[in-house]
């Protein structure tokens, strides 16, 4: 059984609403150049595919995409967009769970391999992703690099995002090597607010690229976002390419 915390109805049901922003066509378009370039003409697999906020458009630009995801009600809002024949979604995790066929492109956005919340667990991601790959294919992951960097001395809690409607700020287990991301969400114009927090296992660049060298996979490029911004000793986040080699 995974360590990934099983996302709700709840949740699933207004996930698509808090991320208008990020799944518009102008936030998502570098992101959806990117992995069709990568795809080619072969096929693309989504890791925790969710509610489908990249794997339906990358679907409309002619890719077959197929899904896997760990929460039901999470596939379930996918299925209102597309049918199961346009775009597969396997319920399973993405540590283990196998679907039928090979895939030039398996990929893992926004931040969710740090739901897998042990090593063992993230390096069987990484072994789920070779497994899936047809030789010459890529593992592509979008994660967020540590920000410990902006951590005092006794201090366990980074602030992410203060804005009217959300307050949202993670703490640190710097021996566990995990965080827990908390929100605090404005939800009408009475004043409430609703709390929410998840729990993930943070880990850097050279980290995963030892994770994919036990898969068996080797690092291609490395990137500060989806439209090829040099990686420096500043960038928050980056976005990682392994390639599997061909025999």
């Amino acid at each position: 059984m995974t360590s990934s915390e099983l996302w709700t109805r709840e949740t699933a049901d207004r996930y698509d609403a808090e991320e208008a922003e990020n799944s518009s066509p102008a936030a998502l378009g570098p992101t959806l150049d990117f992995l069709a370039e990568l795809a080619g003409d072969g096929r693309a697999l989504e890791f925790a595919i969710g509610t489908g906020r990249v794997g339906v458009p990358l679907r409309e630009r002619g890719v077959p995409v197929t899904g896997i995801e760990l929460s039901e009600p999470m596939a379930a809002v996918l299925r209102r967009k597309t049918d199961e024949e346009t775009l597969p979604v396997v319920i399973g995790d993405m540590a283990t769970t196998v679907v039928p066929g090979e895939f030039t492109l398996v990929y893992l956005v926004y931040n969710t391999i740090g739901n897998l919340l042990t090593q063992d667990e993230q390096v069987a991601c990484f072994e789920n992703a070779a497994r899936h790959l047809a030789p010459g294919g890529r593992f592509v992951i979008e994660l967020t690099v540590p920000p410990l960097r902006l951590l005092p001395p006794g201090q366990t809690a980074v602030p992410f995002d203060v804005s009217e409607r959300h307050l949202g700020f993670d703490t640190f287990d710097l021996v566990e090597q995990t965080l827990v991301s908390h929100h605090f969400t404005r939800d009408g114009d009475d004043g409430r607010y609703r709390r929410g927090s998840c729990r993930q296992r943070y880990a850097w660049p050279a980290e995963l690229d030892l994770m994919a060298r036990i898969a068996g996979l080797e690092l291609e490029s490395r990137a500060e976002d989806w439209n090829g911004t040099p990686f420096g000793p500043d960038s928050a986040q980056h976005i990682s390419v392994w390639r599997k080699p061909v025999a």
